[in-house]
């Protein structure tokens, strides 16, 4: 049956009609884990991986939206512990180098010699480490809000720095946490979030997401709305666990290994105005790269659902597909 049969390419303004996937899995990734995997749109077509945010936000059906289907095959998966993967929230056997390994277990099971590496956020992030490491299987790299796992950026996101656009905001942040563990709020939310109380991290854990989801866009209006319990403990307990062990790598450390993908063509979409991955950061991954292209979004945030950033990025794989 034609999935995409009635269906119109775009010009790179307005995201593709909704698709359903042909193929969904779960599959078992070792130490106990297992991992959602779906695919859409052209089962021959050059394949296209997404990497979602967070850690821990999983992945979405509008994201599938961002890929021509009559042209690609989207791979979609949840990483460890998030989304529709088992088990829910748990970062044991839960570290950068693990979700490597995924990826490249997921790309052997399906047969993909190749394909485009998609991420944005924490995705990107990951995204960067995957090609670093596996650089022959990676054709091109697609990227939005990059995140290079700095202190420098934990500590403008976790240390006042984006406290001092919203102090409203920051203020209920620091709240629940008392003064004299202010100084280090990774760790003194790590302390409840990992309290073995159900109650109390899904507490601290919406304190968590909610500091975060309201600085995404740049048309925040004042109102946070609550994440659901799950979503949030999954996608509190895994960020803080990456950010707690730095994520794993050395720091400076995809800078540093730059060299191992500057043949790879890469994209990256960055949002003038994001506050959770401020625009340094592309910047410094981009210059030098001379097959990289930096487009600035004006007026845009950090959140893929912003328009400039989504229509970036459809523009993007619309240029990799003509």
């Amino acid at each position: 049956m034609d999935r995409t049969a009635g269906q119109k390419r775009t010009s790179g303004a307005f995201l593709y009609p909704s698709i359903e996937p042909f193929d969904r899995r779960m599959v078992d990734v070792g130490d106990g884990h297992r991992v959602y995997v779906e695919q859409s749109g052209n089962p021959e077509g050059p394949a296209v991986v997404v990497c979602h945010g967070g850690p821990g936000g999983g992945s979405s059906p509008a994201m599938r939206r961002l890929f021509d289907p009559e042209h690609y095959r989207i791979v979609l998966f949840d990483q460890r512990g998030c989304g529709l993967s088992k088990p829910h929230a748990c970062v044991t056997a839960n570290t950068t180098q693990h979700l490597i390994n995924d990826m490249e277990l997921i790309r052997e099971l399906l047969g993909i010699d190749g394909w485009i590496v998609f991420g944005g956020s924490w995705g990107a992030t990951l995204a960067l480490l995957y090609a670093q490491s596996h650089p022959s299987r990676v054709e091109a790299l697609v990227l939005r809000g990059v995140f290079l796992a700095q202190q420098s950026e934990l500590d403008w996101f976790y240390g006042g720095g984006a406290g001092q656009f919203f102090p409203d905001l920051w203020r209920q942040f620091l709240r629940p946490i008392p003064t004299e563990e202010q100084h280090d709020l990774i760790a003194a939310y790590n302390r409840h979030l990992f309290s073995g109380d159900h109650a109390t991290e899904a507490r601290y854990a919406r304190s968590w997401a909610m500091w975060e989801n309201a600085l995404a866009t740049v048309d925040f209006d004042g109102l946070v709305g609550e994440a659901p319990a799950d979503y949030a403990r999954a996608f509190a307990r895994l960020e803080n666990h990456y950010f707690t062990h730095r994520c794993f790598i050395e720091e400076g450390q995809i800078l540093r290994e730059r060299h191992r993908i500057e043949h790879i063509p890469a994209t990256i979409v960055q949002g003038r105005m994001d506050m959770i991955c401020p625009p340094i950061s592309a910047w410094r991954l981009a210059e030098g790269w001379a097959k990289a292209r930096l487009h600035m979004v004006p007026a845009a945030g950090h959140a893929l659902s912003e328009a400039g950033i989504s229509a970036g990025l459809v523009a993007a794989m619309n240029r990799l597909r003509d």
